[in-house]
């Protein structure tokens, strides 16, 4: 073992004492392999980052309903209070202490008084910018304090707690609490959600290895032509190996080091990644210990291996180094079967999928077998390249210049251009996916924003109030119409279990609640759900006696009856959805038929059209509603909404994706640096020969684009192929996005037109008369 001990040492001197090309080698090598372990780094950050962010959101929620707590040192009430300035969501908790000892949320080291709270940074940041006039108005108590970043989700995340003297609890909004927590209950993902994940990682992490392994290939021929030197010297081919094995060594070592301080360097930028609508912690970005491990162990065992594997196509003897040039064909049969395996494992997950979700053993078979069907595609894609140029015969002289170069050296141009069609395949098989969840998990919610763009609720303790609501919303500036009502839960006089709503408002608001002929104040309707599920006139016809206080929705005991009778005169009809999409089937009645003072916790909905030339419309709503109370919710109306955790998936693949394209085209540029650098005599002698410099710089891009093009087409049938395996799996319907398709080929074909562009300074310095200069 010591001789070979000794060769690898060897390998590593010439690596550092090798002069300038050695030492530019192993740059390009450390570089290279840095931002794959780089990307690496952040991806075994994740799960560190997650369980830190779960941690500390569950650490401050308090869903805790036990109305058996009673009032002690200990307690407070405690209510949401969330809002949104200008598409910027804040959250925001309103305290009302009722001891000496109430629990403290984390990050905060006083409960605020009244007229008082504590605010994230970022909140007291845009509390103090210019343009926030309307938001100090509308959280117009004095900050106390800062909440540090154990009670926070983010940077960049708007969060405060007020204190306040009059909350109280009951109405479904505020209850009484005596500490901060709650169990972390994870909600299972649809099979859907999960393959995206699954494909998502397997997507963003398998052109990064292929990016790696290219990476420690960089300047193989000349690394070859020094090991013929050192078989001149008396080395026989095993000690070469072993050189070479040692040289691509202290070139990885290198590059963990290198990626090291890159992801620790980065780490500060993920202050301004969002992610579920707020930052990242960079402290939060800490990859495990044994994630680390292995990244550390087979980086460097890639990199040997790659090397040896490589050298296998090559004789070094003493004077010189023949390549593979007695044509011998690359054989085919071991790369088609990685891709049928890979086909293989994704049929047998799909016959034992689990109709509810994916396990754990279904989900790592299913990675492997879209893992393999993408290395499959970078095992093909030298294949393929050597057999299309192999045929490829006259065309204009940069044709013949650059097809005769891929036909010396077609692996070299697919390994430069394997990363993107990996990326590009795998791409495609998600966008299928997408596709096929979109329908799912961003479905219309039934409002009409053409109708009114804002709606407003809250409970109340008396429907008394609610009319002078409705008049301070008239009045605020850019709302131009308000829809008032008041409605709340109702039960028969003679049976307790027979319960429906009575909807309270005017004519013009219950013409948008129901479709009526007629209406004046005194009426009284019975209507009944569009869909005839839900008929309300059998259960309540008219002279049927109510309970107008039913139960109390605290406690759920009985109240005091109410009574009051449904009018003889009352009228049948068939309720139809409100701006807000919500359908009001029941009791329909107006303002002077009943008291709404004798219901009990009635619901306020204030529905209004805002001017649609005022953009602070709305936050003059959500002023006004927080000057009526803290508690008010004021919601914009829109037709879709996103599933929470589908576009958390969205918002992290998205990231994922502009990382690894910089990753690749950071890959494509270095492979085509360094095969200029390797090719400067030749280009240099060719322009010493009379060949014109626009014929070269066309022979670069042909070079380029013909192995880009191979594999966009293989990269296109690849992701095709994969994402109709995985819908199937779910059993969705099979969908091709043609659009989206064609739009990922484009950015392909962008990014190596940008390679090229970005290659041409360095190939006109190429060119130069010194380039002929030998040592």
């Amino acid at each position: 073992m010591r001789p070979a001990w000794g060769d690898l040492w060897l390998g590593a001197r010439f690596a550092v004492i090798g002069g300038r090309e050695g030492w530019l080698r192993t740059a390009l090598t450390a570089v290279g392999v840095g931002l794959a372990v780089a990307l690496l780094l952040a991806a075994a950050s994740v799960p560190h980052l997650l369980d830190n962010r779960y941690a500390r959101q569950y650490a401050r929620q308090n869903l805790h309903s036990d109305t058996s707590l009673q009032p002690g040192p200990d307690t407070l009430i405690y209510a949401r209070s969330d809002t949104t300035f200008r598409d910027t969501a804040i959250q925001g908790r309103i305290l009302r202490r009722e001891g000496a000892k109430p629990p403290l949320p984390p990050g905060v080291k006083k409960i605020p008084g009244p007229g008082e709270m504590v605010v994230s940074p970022a909140l007291a940041r845009l509390l103090e910018s210019k343009d926030a006039e309307l938001l100090r108005k509308r959280l117009h108590f004095k900050i106390i304090g800062i909440i540090s970043d154990q009670g926070l989700l983010g940077p960049d995340e708007k969060f405060y707690y007020a204190g306040s003297d009059s909350l109280a609890e009951g109405g479904g909004q505020a209850y009484r609490i005596d500490h901060f927590g709650s169990k972390h209950v994870t909600r299972p993902l649809n099979p859907l959600l999960s393959l995206l994940i699954i494909m998502s990682c397997v997507v963003l992490l398998t052109p990064v290895a292929v990016f790696a392994i290219a990476a420690v290939r960089f300047g193989g021929e000349r690394r070859d032509r020094r090991l013929a030197a050192l078989r001149l010297i008396g080395a026989d081919a095993g000690m070469a190996r072993r050189i070479a094995a040692g040289e691509a060594l202290f070139g990885s070592i290198c590059g963990l080091v290198v990626g090291a301080g890159v992801f620790l360097a980065c780490r500060p930028i993920a202050s301004v990644v969002p992610l579920d609508g707020t930052t990242i912690f960079p402290s939060d970005l800490l990859p495990g210990l044994w994630p680390s491990a292995l990244i550390c162990l087979a980086m460097p065992a890639a990199a040997v291996f790659v090397t040896l594997l490589e050298l296998r196509g090559v004789v070094i003897e003493p004077l010189g180094v023949v390549r593979s040039a007695a044509v011998q064909r690359r054989r085919v049969w071991w790369r088609i079967a990685l891709p049928a395996v890979g086909l293989s494992l994704l049929s047998w997950s799909s016959s034992l999928a689990d109709d509810e979700q994916l396990g754990a053993i279904d989900a790592y078979q299913i990675a492997l077998g879209a893992v393999l069907l993408l290395a499959g595609v970078t095992a093909l894609l030298p294949w393929a390249v050597e057999s299309l140029v192999g045929r490829l015969r006259g065309g204009p002289l940069s044709w013949q210049l650059a097809t005769r170069r891929l036909q010396l050296s077609s692996g070299t141009a697919a390994r430069t251009v394997a990363g993107i069609t990996v990326a590009v395949a795998g791409s495609i098989a998600v966008q299928m996916l997408f596709a096929a969840a979109h329908n799912d998990y961003v479905q219309r919610t039934g409002q009409d924003p053409h109708r009114a763009q804002a709606v407003a609720t809250m409970t109340v303790t008396n429907g008394d109030q609610v009319p002078a609501y409705i008049a301070r919303f008239r009045q605020t500036t850019g709302v131009h119409e308000v829809l008032g009502l008041i409605d709340a839960y109702v039960t028969k006089q003679s049976d307790d279990s027979a319960v429906t709503t009575v909807t309270v408002a005017n004519c013009k608001t219950l013409r948008e609640l129901a479709k009526l002929s007629s209406c004046r104040e005194g009426d009284v309707f019975v209507a009944t759900a569009p869909d005839g599920l839900v008929d309300t006139a059998l259960d309540f016809p008219p002279g049927t006696v109510l309970n107008l206080a039913a139960s109390d929705t605290t406690t759920g005991e009985p109240t005091q009856d109410m009574p009051w009778t449904i009018a003889r005169t009352a009228r049948l009809v068939t309720a139809r959805p409100d701006p807000g999409g919500t359908i009001h089937d029941g009791i329909l009645a107006t303002h002077s038929a009943i008291d709404v003072g004798q219901l009990n916790e009635p619901g306020a909905s204030i529905t209004m059209r805002l001017d649609p030339h005022d953009p602070d419309a709305m936050e003059r709503a959500r002023n006004t509603a927080a000057d009526i109370s803290p508690l008010m919710w004021v919601q914009p109306l829109t037709a879709t909404k996103k599933d929470g955790q589908y576009a958390a998936i969205v918002d992290g693949l998205l990231v994922g994706s502009v990382t690894t394209l910089m990753l690749i085209g950071a890959s494509m540029i270095i492979s085509m640096l360094e095969q200029l650098r390797e090719r400067r005599r030749l280009l240099a002698a060719l322009v010493a020969f009379g060949t014109r410099r626009t014929v070269l710089a066309l022979s670069v891009f042909w070079q380029t684009t013909v192995p880009v093009a191979l594999g966009l087409f293989l990269a296109l049938a690849t992701g095709m192929g994969l994402g109709t395996s995985l819908l199937k799996l779910v059993g969705s319907p099979v969908r091709y996005d043609w659009g989206t398709m064609i739009t990922l080929v484009g950015i392909g074909v962008g990014t190596v037109l940008l390679v090229t562009l970005l290659s041409m300074p360095t190939l006109w310095r190429m060119m130069r008369p010194d380039g002929l200069q030998v040592e």
